[in-house]
C-alpha cells in the first residue's frame, strides 16, 4: 500500500500518487492512471465507525488502489465492481481487536504487539498494522514501545461528556423522525422490527448481542430522521459507547429497564409527536451517560 492514510472524510487516495486527489472517484483514478484497471469505493460503517472494505487491487504494473472515505461513488460503473469480493483482512484484523477490547478479552493497559498479533491471527504484518491504527486513531490504543500499543483506560468524565453531546444528537434524530414516520415507510418498520428485537431478549442473551441491538435501535431512529449527517457524526463514537456499555452490562444488568426506555421513546416516535420523543431521548441518553460515569467511576475505584 502507497502513500500515507487519508486523514479525513472529504479525501481521497490513489496509490502512487503522491497527494491526495479532492476530484471526483473516476476522475481522481484517471487522472492517476488512464488505464487503471479497476476502482475500488468504501463507505463509512455506521456501527463500527471505519471503513468496511479496504482492498489494494494489483494491476499489471503495480498500480491500482482507490479509495474513497465513506462517499458513495456514483459514477463507477456496475460492471467494473466485483461481484464477490475477497475478505478484507484489514476490516477482519480490526474488528477482532475491536470486538476482543469491548468484550474485556483486552482489558485495558493490555499490551498488543504487531508481530505476535499477525503470528496468533495467521495474516501477514501489513493488516494487522493499519487495523492497530484505525484503532489508534478512534482512541482505543496508544502506542507503547517499538511496534506496539495498548488499550486506553475507560475515562469516565469523557464518557459522560460523550453521552451529553449524544443527548443532543438523540434527541434531534427524534424530533425529525417523529415527524417522518408518517412519509418513511421504510423506516418505520426499520424502528419497530429493532424494537422488536430488542423485546426479545432474555437472561441468555450476552453482552455483545445486547450491544448489539441497542446500537441498531439507535442507528434505525437515526436513518428515520432523514438526516444522513446524524449518523455520520455518531460513527466514529459509537466503538466508545459500545465498550462503555460492555463495562457496565458486565456489573448491572439493565437490560429490561432499558429496552422499556426504549420502547418510550419508539412510541413517540411512532405517535408522530416530535415534542415528546425529542424529551424521553434526552432523557434517556443523558440517564444512561450519568449511569455509565457513576459505574466507572466505581470499577476504577475497586481496581
Amino acid at each position: 500500500m502507497h502513500g500515507a492514510w487519508p486523514p479525513g472524510p472529504d479525501r481521497r487516495w490513489v496509490a502512487g500518487l503522491h497527494e491526495p486527489a479532492r476530484t471526483g472517484c473516476s476522475a481522481a483514478a484517471k487522472a492517476a492512471r488512464p488505464s487503471l484497471e479497476r476502482e475500488l469505493c468504501v463507505q463509512a460503517d455506521p456501527v463500527y465507525g471505519r471503513l468496511l472494505d479496504l482492498e489494494t487491487l494489483d494491476s499489471k504494473d503495480g498500480w491500482g488502489v482507490f479509495l474513497e472515505f465513506g462517499i458513495p461513488c456514483s459514477e463507477l460503473s456496475l460492471s467494473m465492481m466485483p461481484l464477490e469480493p475477497p475478505p478484507n483482512l484489514t476490516d477482519q484484523v480490526y474488528r477482532r481487536v475491536l470486538e476482543a477490547i469491548i468484550d474485556g478479552s483486552l482489558p485495558p493497559a493490555s499490551r498488543i504487539r504487531q508481530d505476535e498479533l499477525a503470528r496468533k491471527l495467521g495474516v501477514s504484518r501489513q493488516p494487522v498494522s493499519h487495523a492497530l491504527l484505525l484503532l489508534r486513531r478512534e482512541g482505543l490504543l496508544a502506542e507503547s514501545g517499538r511496534r506496539g500499543f495498548e488499550v486506553t483506560e475507560l475515562d469516565p468524565a469523557r464518557l459522560r461528556q460523550l453521552y451529553e453531546v449524544r443527548s443532543a444528537v438523540d434527541a434531534l434524530a427524534a424530533a425529525l423522525a417523529a415527524k417522518r414516520v408518517g412519509s418513511d415507510h421504510v423506516g418505520r418498520k426499520q424502528l419497530e422490527a429493532a424494537l422488536h428485537a430488542g423485546r426479545e431478549i432474555d437472561p441468555d442473551t450476552d453482552r455483545l448481542q445486547l450491544i448489539a441491538l441497542d446500537v441498531e435501535f439507535h442507528d434505525a431512529i437515526y436513518r428515520l430522521s432523514g438526516n444522513p449527517v446524524i449518523q455520520e457524526m455518531m460513527a466514529p463514537q459509537w466503538p466508545h459507547i459500545r465498550r462503555s456499555m460492555a463495562a457496565v452490562l458486565a456489573e448491572a444488568d439493565h437490560r429490561h429497564s432499558a429496552w422499556q426506555v426504549h420502547a418510550a421513546i419508539a412510541q413517540h416516535i411512532l405517535a408522530g409527536d416530535p415534542a415528546a420523543a425529542e424529551r424521553a431521548a434526552r432523557e434517556h441518553a443523558l440517564t444512561a451517560g450519568q449511569r455509565t460515569e457513576a459505574r466507572l467511576r466505581a470499577l476504577v475505584e475497586a481496581a
